[in-house]
């Protein structure tokens, strides 16, 4: 029993490590298609008028020099005269990195939900309640943004812009009060990148299959397919680098934890937003320098808010007592998950290979113990020890006398 007790969370590591290679490696081969059409849609140029180009329905080319080669894209204004035989799909790329998404949430967050969503400081409630909150939020997000492209305010950009910007940080205000903030932020992300998926799945691919079809038929394609796809690609393209901070949020506790970790990632969401835009703006030929200016201005403003008290300095009268209490409370709460061998549920190697199994290594993280336990309090993770304030500062008293 004790044996099946162990494999199960190792499996689940190495579970956890395989779907995560391929979550990154899709979402690579996505985002990088992302960033590449919206580069090619912005960067090709008109043919001259009464060219063969123009005359062929071609609306912009682009030429081109890598790998060796050289490249020649054309755009149609609709579609081409005649259905190519050989014809790519851009779609696996999103719908694999969906699928490998949405497993390593299910293995990284639901399979140990107490651990990983629930944080008593923020809410008192069960696994499958938090549950119910990352999944609700996900099938929430993408019917609330889909009825706003529908809706007439779909037609104006700028608008629609702020009103889904505005909604995204409703629901990290939400999820920050009933969710611990790591997993919060990781919903909030998810939900993101579900309507990514979903404007692919349910909108741009069924156009394409739709001009297509019209084109085989011996019929013309109806452009409004093309407009609709092309806006809901826009969106996904200023979707991206919130989504791709929020992947790597998990690494720095200090964005999510701290009593308003929603307006951080608010902060930080909007900065992505406005570098991207820069970038847009650049393949077309605009340098709008005030565009990563800003961004870069509300990065400087966030870390400036969050960073934690410079500890002062303090006398301890027994430095080896500090210690022994220390050593103890680091035992008690904190190395039934970080050890050579845990004991905590869920977890069969250190996290992070951080071990306390003895002094030294104590002393050696004395650093990462009093930034995650005293000043982030992000450790133990959701509180599962129950390390309590008076703990916390005397691992903080010790610190700040010198860690001895």
């Amino acid at each position: 029993m004790d044996l099946f007790a162990y494999l199960i969370p190792y499996g689940l590591e190495w579970l956890n490590l395989i779907v995560r290679w391929l979550h990154v490696i899709t979402g690579i081969a996505w985002i990088g298609a992302s960033f590449y059409f919206v580069w090619l849609d912005n960067s090709i140029r008109p043919p001259a008028p009464g060219s063969d180009l123009a005359k062929k329905g071609v609306s912009g080319e682009l030429w081109a020099v890598h790998g060796g080669g050289f490249y020649n894209p054309q755009k149609y204004l609709v579609a081409p005269a005649e259905l190519p035989k050989d014809l790519h799909w851009f779609k696996w790329e999103a719908y694999t990195t969906w699928l490998s998404g949405f497993a390593l949430l299910t293995i990284a967050y639901y399979f140990n939900a107490q651990a990983m969503m629930i944080d008593k400081d923020v809410a008192d409630i069960g696994s499958w309640q938090a549950v119910g909150l990352g999944l609700g939020s996900l099938l929430v997000g993408w019917t609330v943004y889909d009825l706003l492209c529908r809706s007439p305010l779909g037609k104006h950009d700028f608008w629609f812009g702020v009103v889904v910007f505005a909604l995204i940080v409703a629901a990290g205000f939400g999820l920050t009060h009933w969710l611990s903030g790591r997993a919060a932020y990781i919903h909030v992300g998810a939900m993101i990148g579900t309507i990514m998926v979903a404007n692919v799945l349910m909108l741009i691919i069924p156009g394409q299959r739709k001009m297509v079809e019209a084109m085989a038929a011996g019929g013309l394609p109806d452009p409004v397919h093309g407009q609709r796809a092309k806006q809901r690609s826009v969106h996904n393209n200023y979707f991206t680098l919130p989504v791709l901070f929020i992947m790597i949020s998990n690494h720095y506790a200090m964005t999510y934890r701290n009593d308003r970790a929603w307006l951080v990632l608010a902060f930080i969401m909007a900065a992505g937003v406005s570098i991207r835009h820069f970038f847009n703006l650049r393949h077309k030929g605009r340098t709008e320098w005030r565009y990563p200016m800003f961004g870069v201005a509300l990065l400087l403003a966030v870390a400036v808010a969050i960073a934690p008290p410079r500890p002062a300095a303090v006398a301890v009268a027994d430095p080896a007592a500090a210690f022994a209490k220390v050593q103890a409370v680091v035992a008690q709460r904190c190395a039934s998950c970080h050890s050579a061998h845990p004991s905590q549920p869920g977890f069969a190697t250190a996290p992070a290979g951080v071990m306390f199994d003895g002094a030294e290594q104590i002393r050696q993280q004395s650093e990462k113990i009093y930034k995650q336990a005293v000043q982030l309090k992000a450790m133990p993770i959701g509180n599962l020890t129950n390390m309590t304030d008076a703990e916390r500062a005397a691992i903080g008293a010790w610190f700040e006398a010198g860690a001895k």
